[in-house]
């Protein structure tokens, strides 16, 4: 196990087009045994960033640290980490038990017996060890992943990496590695990063999560943190699902409240107590879908709105309304789903409302 210390580091690339930097300013400390997720929308630079680690992609300026050793001049095969790819890439010609031997073969000095114990040791714990004399083509797609999982970590690396590695299986599927992967880091304790554009399986797997956009770290923090307390309008509307429901409103303040206004519509009145400074006229504001309360019947404070579509998840249901001309996502209940067209009303709590800057997007309010 190992410390990870990233400073400042940068990827630039140049070619015929032009110049394009893919990661900027990215700096991050990754404690001993910790699990950290990079999770961001596609082109965000959470891959790049990977294989900088990885010794994969040369790093334009800044610093990688293992253990306080700089690695970042270091072939890929000098920092003692192991790499779980997309799409799994076995070889072919190889059984399972070749595939998860190779690394140990060329990269220890065990002997045969000892690769041998520790291959089966591997595949046992990752549920495999019927499987070791098939071929990669004789595998499932989760059966595929476990053997990418046993070859990294049967060399005990210092780091774990794994980008997007269960992109390729289905939701169900999907789940239960999830759940597994947690049970292994959680008995092998290896310093692990993990790439996904699954803000889920971020929130699900992580100590700390990363939040990428545009090459730059937008936050960082436990699950909790990230989504009652944003940094900015990009976070806030990344994490969570459904996302968070945002649209421009109106600010007018009084004496020892402001009243937030679409249009003629009064959403809701905000104590000043619940936020620091002043607030601009115009601001974007942001709601939670389970932060929308519905009634059949006008209450104190609520507002009309319109039924469009009921989507009935099970558990609860995502309602879609529509205020003027915003849709808005509420998630209810599955006994309240009324049919479309139907109206109900709508009350917003001041504690649950989000404001944001509509210049820079930076958070004004979050959870109160």
């Amino acid at each position: 196990m190992s410390e990870i210390t990233i400073k400042d580091i940068k990827k630039r690339y140049n070619d015929a087009k032009g110049t394009d930097v893919a990661v900027s300013n990215f700096s991050l400390s990754v404690d001993d045994g910790e699990f950290i997720v990079l999770v961001g929308p596609s082109g965000c630079g959470k891959s790049t960033t990977l294989k900088m680690i990885a010794g994969l992609e040369p790093v334009t300026s800044g610093k990688i640290l293992i253990d306080g050793q700089e690695v970042q001049m270091l072939d890929a095969s000098a920092r003692d980490v192991a790499m779980v790819f997309q799409n799994y890439a076995l070889y072919p010609t190889m059984s399972v038990r070749e595939n998860i031997g190779y690394g140990l073969k060329h990269s220890t000095n065990l002997s045969t017996s000892e690769r041998a114990k520790e291959v089966r040791s591997i595949s046992e714990m990752m549920g495999i060890d019927e499987l070791l004399e098939n071929a990669p083509s004789e595998l499932s797609g989760g059966q595929k992943q476990r053997v990418a999982l046993g070859r990294a970590l049967v060399r005990e690396p210092s780091v774990f990496l794994l980008d997007e590695p269960l992109s390729n299986l289905d939701a169900k599927l999907r789940a239960d590695m999830r759940r597994e992967l947690q049970q292994i880091h959680n008995k092998m304790g290896v310093t692990s990063v993990y790439v996904t554009h699954d803000q889920v399986e971020a929130m699900t797997m992580a100590d700390r999560i990363v939040v990428m956009n545009d090459g730059k770290i937008q936050q960082v923090g436990d699950a909790e943190s990230l989504y009652d307390n944003p940094n900015n309008k990009f976070v806030a509307t990344f994490i969570g699902s459904p996302s968070m429901n945002t649209l421009r409103a109106t600010a007018i303040e009084l004496d020892n409240e402001y009243i937030i206004k679409k249009d003629e519509i009064k959403l809701c009145t905000i104590s000043k107590s619940l936020i620091t400074g002043k607030l601009d006229s115009v601001v974007q504001i942001g709601l939670r879908p389970e932060d929308i309360r519905l009634f059949s019947s006008p209450r104190d404070g609520s507002f009309e709105a319109e039924i469009k579509i009921t989507e009935y998840q099970g558990n609860e249901n995502y309602i879609h309304l529509k205020v003027k001309d915003k849709t808005l996502i509420a998630r209810t209940s599955p006994n309240f789903g009324p049919d479309r067209g139907k109206k109900v009303n709508i009350s917003i709590a001041q504690e649950d409302i989000y404001i944001f800057s509509v210049d820079s997007g930076e958070a004004i309010k979050t959870k109160n």
